[in-house]
């Protein structure tokens, strides 16, 4: 398969799930249903009683960190189709057409990145309007949701990879739901890096969603755009992640 023939290929597993969710957009509102009240009540509550005075405006600081908990549990959850197309004998049909294996993973890893990121646009309008100090510069929105959608890529491989190694959708969900919310919490979504015990923070300082909502700090909050370091360590996830999803799902259909 030349480069043309490959891209192409990234970009039909793309415009597919675009189709998808034009034709289902209900379950984009519905996804933002929890993080949309965290910030709104959360937030709220935690930014009167002052919990962590030393963050500034609390609704602002936590916004960033609800966005990405939503667009990677979407991402997470994304693997649960391809659970779906094994039991149903699809993937086999799939694997018929001559499609380069990568080109599945990496197609299916951007789709599940910009379906993730519809999330962005929804929980940041309600952090908006609960009074989130939200800097509206068009470059840095633009580089925000680019952001998500780069850094979903790497956790919707890793939820191929999951989804590689299972054969029932009931058993998916339960180690998505076992990952997401220590992710979450394990994180600097809610509160600082430097507050956390030892061992908590030696796992945030691991955990991707710890460098994602340092950039969408910066560039949303501060307007900074120093995020070079943040935006490496979050390439060595997606290297990572993307290389794991492609050998273990080579496997199951050898």
């Amino acid at each position: 398969m030349n480069y043309t023939g490959f891209i192409s290929c990234i970009l039909t597993m793309v415009e597919v799930e675009l189709r998808r969710l034009r034709h289902d957009p209900i379950e984009i509102f519905t996804r933002a249903i929890q993080p949309v009240l965290w910030v709104i009540v959360f937030g709220s509550v935690m930014a009167k009683v002052r919990a962590f005075p030393g963050v500034g405006d609390y609704v602002t600081f936590i916004a960033p960190g609800v966005i990405m908990q939503s667009a990677t549990f979407i991402a997470l959850a994304y693997g649960i189709m391809l659970v779906f197309e094994r039991e149903a004998g699809l993937l086999k049909r799939l694997l018929t057409v001559p499609i380069s294996r990568v080109a599945i993973v990496l197609g299916r890893s951007l789709a599940g990145g910009i379906r993730a990121s519809t999330q962005y646009i929804i929980v940041l309008i309600a952090a908006i309007i609960v009074g989130a100090k939200i800097n509206l510069n068009p470059l840095g929105l633009f580089i925000g949701w680019l952001t998500i959608i780069y850094v979903a890529m790497g956790f919707t491989g890793l939820s191929i990879l999951i989804a590689s190694t299972l054969k029932t959708r009931e058993r998916f969900m339960g180690i998505i739901g076992a990952i997401s919310m220590p992710l979450f919490f394990a994180s600097n979504a809610l509160y600082p890096v430097d507050i956390m015990p030892e061992f908590i923070k030696i796992i945030a300082l691991g955990n991707p969603l710890t460098y994602t909502v340092n950039i969408l700090r910066k560039i949303l909050i501060h307007g900074d755009y120093d995020i070079l370091v943040d935006l490496f360590a979050l390439t060595v996830f997606n290297a990572i992640s993307i290389m794991a999803a492609f050998k273990c799902f080579s496997k199951i259909i050898e």
